[in-house]
Formats: structure tokens, C-alpha cells, sequence
């Protein structure tokens, strides 16, 4: 975009939706959130149990007029998901500026660089590039071989603190069994638990 701002361009996102809430994952963990969710991912996994293909379009200027809205303090946290928000993030480094600005990815796009807080959710095996200019990891339990979470551990060890295993919830009860992911973080301490507690409580 030759360093044009998508504020003054109007060039539109695809925005599923834009809710207040709180971060139910992960290292933020109940945190207040602001979510933007855009539409459309590169990957089309068979557990993913987001709606994310309707849309409408937004500039940059409507996002940040619906998050100041929802949250007109400005002490939330704003996550950009999908979907796959990679493919629509811009290098419009002044959308949502002066706020914490996070994102959630599955790592295989690039992100532009002003991005506060980067977490990756990989569902295929990732370069090690990627995989480090994350702040934090967060895999489901039971997608990989556990030889390649030991390769994570091994890469991770001594500069990368923030590992995250998360059961997947049975797509028929909505129930979580966490007992697979426990014993392997018993086994392997580097690792912590990350439950998706906005559907156990029923928080938007």
C-alpha cells in the first residue's frame, strides 16, 4: 500500500464479528479483550469450530470506531482472529495504535511487525522462524505426535517459557478429557494446560 494508512485509504477488512469480552485462553487468561474477528482462514481444519465465513466489510477507521464503542476506556486488550487474521492484517501500523494489540495465528503467514503480542496455534509443522518470533505457543493435544512437541520443548528450552497444550472439546457433548494432556505435562513439566474456559462457563 506505499506506506498509505488503511484509515486514509478505506481499504476494506473482511470482519466477521466485533465482541467485548475476556481472553479465555492461554497466557492472558482473563484478561478484558476486544476481539476482531475477520473472515476466512488458509487452512480449512476439520475440528475448527468457528463460524468465521460470514463477513461484512470494514475499514480500518470502522474497526477502531466499533472497538472505541465497546470499549471506550481503552484498558482492553485487542485480538485479532479468525479465521486467519494473517491474511488481511496490513502493515497499517497505526489501526487500533496505543492499544495492546495481540494476534492469533496459525503461523504460516506473515505479520506485520507492529504486533505486541503474537501467539501461535500451529496446525502443521512450522518453520523454526516462525515458530520464534511468537510469544507464545498454544498446540491442541492429540494433533501432533508427541515427537513433535518434544521437538517444540527441545527448541523452546532455556528461551521460551510460554508453552501451551489444549484438549480439544468432543465436537458431540462440548466435553473436554484433559487426562491425555495432564499426563503428557506431567511427563513433560515445560508445558502448561490451557482449557478453554469460555466454553465450560459459557462466557461470550
Amino acid at each position: 500500500m506505499n506506506g498509505t494508512s488503511v484509515r486514509e485509504a478505506g481499504a476494506p477488512y473482511r470482519v466477521n464479528e466485533i465482541f467485548h469480552s475476556l481472553q479465555a485462553e492461554g497466557f492472558h487468561a482473563g484478561r478484558s479483550a476486544v476481539f476482531v474477528r475477520f473472515s476466512g482462514c488458509n487452512l480449512r481444519c476439520p475440528f475448527c469450530d468457528t463460524d468465521h465465513e460470514p463477513f461484512a466489510e470494514m475499514t480500518g477507521a470502522e474497526i477502531e470506531s466499533e472497538v472505541e464503542r465497546l470499549d471506550p476506556d481503552g484498558g482492553a486488550m485487542v485480538v485479532f482472529t479468525g479465521g486467519e487474521p494473517a491474511l488481511q492484517l496490513r502493515a497499517d501500523e497505526e489501526l487500533l495504535a496505543g492499544r495492546f494489540r495481540a494476534v492469533e495465528t496459525n503461523g504460516i503467514l506473515p505479520l506485520p511487525p507492529w504486533i505486541d503480542w503474537q501467539t501461535v496455534s500451529p496446525k502443521t509443522e512450522l518453520a523454526e522462524d516462525r515458530l520464534l518470533r511468537a510469544n507464545e505457543w498454544k498446540v491442541l493435544y492429540g494433533h501432533f505426535p508427541d515427537g513433535y512437541l518434544y521437538r517444540l520443548e527441545t527448541l523452546a528450552a532455556g528461551r521460551f517459557p510460554n508453552l501451551y497444550l489444549q484438549p480439544v472439546a468432543d465436537p458431540k457433548t462440548g466435553a473436554f478429557d484433559v487426562a491425555p494432556a495432564m499426563r503428557y505435562i506431567h511427563r513433560h513439566p515445560a508445558w502448561r494446560l490451557s482449557v478453554q474456559w469460555h466454553k465450560l462457563t459459557g462466557v461470550r
